[in-house]
């Protein structure tokens, strides 16, 4: 994507009947890096996350703990899921509610459209319904109960037995979309990523299509249908909306078409309702389709995929307290390929915090400005003639800070990361062979010394700005210690595309003492 452009990314809307955890986290800071990059690239971004406060199973979660609806989520969204975006250090320009009035007129305004234009019909249903994913599940979503489920119909994901529900419904005439979703699979291949994700959702559609149930009338936690107001909208019509409504539609025109289309970023069960149900709707609409729709996997905890209900739910805090909230983005945006699932362990995080954080990135940073400091008085030195292996660390540079752009723009922030990591090694060995305090000792290498050191503060520099977008804490206290606020700028403003740029930093700042940027942990 070219500098500049409109670049929106939203998380998944998150069902706050319960307390966040690690894999709320994992999807937020994934398109924080994103918006992050994209942001410092100088593109129009824009990051949106937000909270789907309806539905039956909300409206139980608040009687069980002896509050109405609304009181239930209020308490939730501001003692958990807002103080999430502080912990992780998390920069959202939006965060949208469901049962803010922007949101619940302009959904009523997408609905009214739809059902004006011929593609919502009232009709009977009947079928098995999990309340926890508020879902109709089709067969090969439902198998046998087991220990106290047995002889019960439960739900593939849950392990919850499912109701059969009968109402009288209105109902979205999804099967008329087949073929254009087919088409679009096709004609846009990465609409949906990764490559299994669409081929799992393309099969899905070839099977055939029902028309969706979109309303609800035993229950009345929900937004109010238009033109029947014995009916609620069917709580995953209100939630996919809030993508467009949060930037406009139905009520600011130019800001939405500044916007819009999106890039949405889900967890892999969720898929379906994204690349199926809400590029349908909003062709039903005559919208334009999102950008893309990109699936990643799963957080496994002792081979489980993370629930709370499965008692394998990790606060982010519990992380983010011991290693800090750098450390949690960096370990969950490298340890795991993005798009696959991925197993978490304290024993992995604790490895890799110590040896990538502390002992790799935080190491150079440390040992690089405690030496132009003992060296050149804190001053900056002038580089000299360039060697063959001084040349060989600006191409290396050079080279990841291309590669992880073209990785970010895939969505793979882990190979972004992997592709800045070898900056990291090659500055590690660099120093290792040239030894900057044995040049120190000998007047006639002063010039070799000053080049060695400003070749690996320059490296330094293309480190804080091609991290920050990763782990925004820790470089920007780098920044501040390479004497770069003044000279520079602040960090974010830093355009982190020409970050492979070679002789940014002056000759002649003065450099700050850089306290650990990954203090030792206890273990």
């Amino acid at each position: 994507m070219t500098s500049g452009s409109s670049f929106y990314i939203t998380t998944p809307i998150y069902y706050p009947s319960d307390v966040p955890h690690i894999g709320h986290g994992y999807t937020t800071v994934a398109v924080d890096t994103l918006a992050r990059w994209h942001r410092q690239a100088g593109d129009d971004t824009w990051m949106l996350t937000g909270t789907d406060e309806h539905g039956q199973k909300m409206m139980r979660a608040a009687s069980a703990n002896g509050a109405t609806p609304q009181e239930w989520v209020d308490r939730l969204v501001t003692q958990e899921w807002f103080p999430l975006l502080k912990t992780l250090d998390v920069a959202n320009d939006d965060f949208i509610r469901t049962t803010q009035p922007r949101h619940e007129e302009r959904v009523k305004a997408f609905v009214q459209a739809i059902y004006d234009r011929g593609y919502i019909y009232a009709g009977e249903f009947e079928a098995l319904y999990c309340v926890g994913c508020e879902e109709f599940k089709t067969e090969s979503e439902i198998v046998d109960g087991s220990g106290p489920f047995e002889g019960l119909k439960v739900c593939a994901i849950h392990s919850k037995p499912l109701e059969l529900l009968q109402e009288k419904n209105y109902f979205f005439k999804l099967s008329e979309f087949q073929d254009k979703l087919l088409e679009l699979y096709s004609s846009v291949p990465d609409f949906i990523r990764p490559e299994s994700a669409r081929n799992e959702v393309a099969s899905f559609v070839k099977q055939g299509l029902k028309d969706l149930s979109i309303s609800r009338s035993t229950f009345d936690w929900g937004i109010q249908v238009p033109w029947d107001e014995s009916h609620v909208i069917y709580v995953w019509v209100d939630a996919l909306l809030n993508y467009a409504t949060a930037v406009g539609y139905g009520a600011e025109p130019e800001e939405f078409a500044r916007r819009w289309p999106a890039y949405h970023v889900v967890g892999k069960d969720i898929l379906r309702f994204h690349a199926v149900i809400w590029p349908a709707m909003l062709m039903a609409a005559g919208l334009e389709v999102p950008r893309g729709v990109f699936a990643h996997g799963w957080l496994l905890v002792g081979g489980e995929k993370m629930s709370k209900s499965k008692l394998t739910g990790i606060a982010p805090s519990e992380i983010t307290d011991v290693f800090g909230s750098d450390a949690y983005r960096f370990y969950f945006l490298s340890a795991i390929a993005f798009g696959q699932d991925g197993s978490f362990s304290w024993e992995d995080l604790s490895a890799r915090y110590q040896a990538e954080l502390a002992n790799g990135f935080g190491n150079l940073a440390s040992r690089t400005i405690a030496m132009i400091e003992r060296y050149f008085d804190g001053v900056l030195p002038e580089a000299a003639e360039y060697t063959e292996g001084d040349l060989g660390i600006q191409k290396t540079v050079s080279d990841a800070a291309t590669a992880a752009d073209a990785a970010i723009d895939r969505f793979r922030i882990d190979e972004a990361i992997s592709s800045i990591w070898t900056i990291v090694d090659a500055l590690n060995l660099y120093i290792t062979e040239n030894e900057p305090w044995a040049l120190s000792k000998d007047d006639a290498q002063r010039d070799r010394l000053g080049t060695v050191l400003y070749t690996a503060a320059e490296g330094l520099r293309a480190l804080a700005v091609l991290l920050s977008p990763v782990m925004p804490v820790a470089t920007a206290k780098l920044w501040t210690a390479l004497g770069a606020d003044s000279s520079l700028g602040a960090l974010q403003n830093q355009p982190v595309r020409e970050a492979g740029s070679w002789g940014i930093l002056q000759p002649g700042t003065r450099v700050t003492s850089l306290v650990p940027l990954f203090p030792r942990v206890e273990q």
